[in-house]
């Protein structure tokens, strides 16, 4: 920036060495009073612009001033290193450096300038407008000039300030922008148009120009010269992403959704959106399951396209298996994910995606080998100890399985992990003692002491998990329910399946539990109430809870209706033997579910 006065400064100075560099040896310098601001103020340039110490060199300008209180540089100075900090203390010190120079435009502007960043917009529109006279051949005012006609709800004098503008300079792109998007805030939409027009045959070849008038002929209903302006947009640039997401835009807006994905199509085809944009653009149009449903082809086509563009990409790749997923592949999305479980490095989630799938798909030989293959990646990792363990349970080795949970607990890095296995841990001691209970009524002479010591573990267990999770629903509600069917604690547990339910918002299964607590309870009448709202919020119609419908009815002395859901249950699966004992008239009453 220039600073004249400095300069006129330093020359001085120069002069005044001059006449000293003779003298042997050199006296300290001595200044005249009336030059101790200059020395000062300079001394403040070089503090800031050479030794980089801005607080410094604010105290040298200020003790300028005490020196000289009209010098103006000095204030300009202050104001320049205000202007961030403190705009509007900026805007006092830059007026009083305006008022001591007013033929110094930099002052001026920088007036003008400290009161816009300080919000003062109806005194800067009066700066900016004498400035405009002042230095008529500076474009920038009358770009300033016309915002702030703009910010004064003065559109009209904005527009008449950029033709002026126009007049003076020709055309600037920025200040056609400007008036452009002002004839249309003022509903001169023509007056847009031939603007825009006037741009493109200054520039035909310029894409970005023939996008804005295809915009406006787009907003007067001229679709028809819109698609001929994207048209000639692309023939002059045919890779343009900003055109081809205008006219995607455009086809969204006319909802012509095919159209849009066939240029969302050309889009994901260039190098130059990134791959992240194009797996967000692809979430927002999957998020609707019938549009899903309906551009099935069309999507795919752009799913397929990103995993053979990106076939590494892991982004790429999680989106393709949701893809798959969501369309009914399974088996296919597992595929996927077992092909990368040989990726270099190991990819952890790959690998929680196989478990989960074979979890699911209830193949625990699978499950047993991807979590040995997991661990060897990822020892540390809990995780994959707690799927060991899960599949371990599921297979009824329930010794390996509590030992796979201990070492996930030592693993565990935060107590709500350690909360979620020690309720595992528990789920995994309660089937312990079934089974125990089941070999006991198989085997007359086995001794229910293992059952007991299962029951013992399985309930301290998830005393343990509630520590460290108190509002965990899964054990609160498993808790409640093991509880309920001993017949113990049955206050304790109508209490944890009751916070259950108001956790989960009214879970059909929690609702259950809820229910048989109450029943076990001797409150029959409450617990029928329950059931209905469980069952009719079922959309599963799972058979235990038809079950306990129809136990509850039973004991209200409603055999019919009992019967009828019972024999719903066996059709949806539920065993036949305690069904028939059940419908054993004889019976004195249903045995234990």
């Amino acid at each position: 920036m220039k600073r004249p006065a400095a300069i006129s400064f330093v020359c001085a100075a120069f002069f005044l060495t001059a006449f000293a560099a003779g003298k042997s040896p050199s006296p300290a310098p001595s200044w005249a009073d009336s030059l101790r601001s200059f020395y000062l103020y300079t001394e403040g340039i070089k503090q800031h612009s050479v030794v980089g110490d801005s607080l410094r060199a604010r105290e040298l300008f200020r003790e300028a001033l005490r020196c000289d209180s009209a010098f103006a540089p000095a204030y300009y100075e202050l104001a320049v290193a205000q202007v961030d900090r403190s705009p509007a203390e900026a805007a006092e010190l830059a007026r009083k450096a305006y008022l001591l120079d007013t033929a110094n435009l930099w002052y001026h502007s920088l007036y003008g300038q400290a009161l816009v960043y300080s919000g003062q917009y109806d005194r800067a529109l009066g700066v900016f407008r004498d400035l405009r006279r002042a230095d008529p051949k500076n474009s920038d005012n009358y770009r300033i000039l016309a915002a702030l006609y703009e910010l004064s709800r003065q559109p009209f004098a904005a527009i008449a300030t950029l033709d002026s503008a126009e007049m003076r300079f020709g055309r600037i792109p920025v200040l056609s922008t400007m008036k452009r998007q002002l004839l249309l805030a003022t509903h001169q939409t023509d007056k847009a148009v031939a603007e825009a027009r006037a741009l493109v045959d200054a520039a035909p070849y310029d894409a970005e120009s023939r996008v804005v008038l295809a915009g406006l002929y787009a907003r007067t209903g001229k679709d028809s010269l819109a698609l001929a302006e994207y048209g000639k947009a692309l023939e002059a640039d045919s890779t343009s992403l900003a055109t081809l997401a205008a006219l995607s835009d455009y086809y969204n807006d006319r909802r012509d959704f095919r159209s849009m994905l066939a240029v969302t199509k050309r889009m994901f085809a260039l190098d130059a959106m990134p791959l992240a944009s194009k797996v967000a653009r692809f979430g927002q149009f999957t998020s609707d399951t019938r549009f899903y449903r309906e551009f099935y082809i069309q999507l795919n086509d752009l799913a397929s396209m990103l995993a053979i563009r990106y076939p590494r990409e892991k982004q790429a790749v999680e989106l393709y298996a949701r893809h798959l997923i969501a369309s009914g592949q399974l088996q296919q999305a597992l595929e996927l994910y077992k092909s990368h479980t040989f990726d270099m490095p190991a990819e952890e989630d790959y690998f929680t995606a196989v478990i989960d799938i074979e979890t699911y798909l209830r193949r625990p030989d699978s499950v047993d080998r991807y979590v040995a293959r997991a661990l060897e990646f990822f020892p540390e990792r809990p995780v994959f100890h707690i799927a060991k363990g899960n599949a371990l349970s599921y297979s009824k080795h329930y010794g390996p399985a509590l030992d796979a949970y201990r070492v996930s607990l030592r693993l565990a890095d935060s107590d709500s992990l350690r909360g979620v296995i020690w309720g595992l841990t528990g789920d995994t001691w309660h089937q312990a003692a079934v089974d125990s209970a089941s070999a006991a009524r198989s085997q007359a002479a086995r001794s229910t002491a293992a059952r007991r010591k299962a029951l013992k573990a399985c309930f301290r267990a998830y005393d343990r998990s509630l520590r460290f999770l108190p509002d965990n629903p899964l054990v609160l509600n498993n808790y409640a329910y093991f509880l309920a069917v001993e017949g113990l604690q049955l206050e304790k547990a109508l209490a944890m399946s009751s916070r259950a339910v108001a956790l989960t918002d009214n879970n059909p299964t929690y609702l259950d539990t809820y229910a048989w607590v109450l029943f076990r309870l001797g409150r029959t009448e409450e617990a029928r109430k329950i059931m209905q709202q469980a069952i009719a919020l079922d959309s599963r119609s799972s058979p235990e809870l038809l079950v306990h419908y129809g136990d509850i009815l039973d004991a209200l002395g409603e055999r019919f209706m009992a019967e009828t859901y019972w024999r719903k249950a066996l059709e949806k699966g539920y065993d036949a033997a305690a069904i028939a004992r059940r419908l054993d008239v004889s019976s004195p009453k249903p045995p234990r579910p």
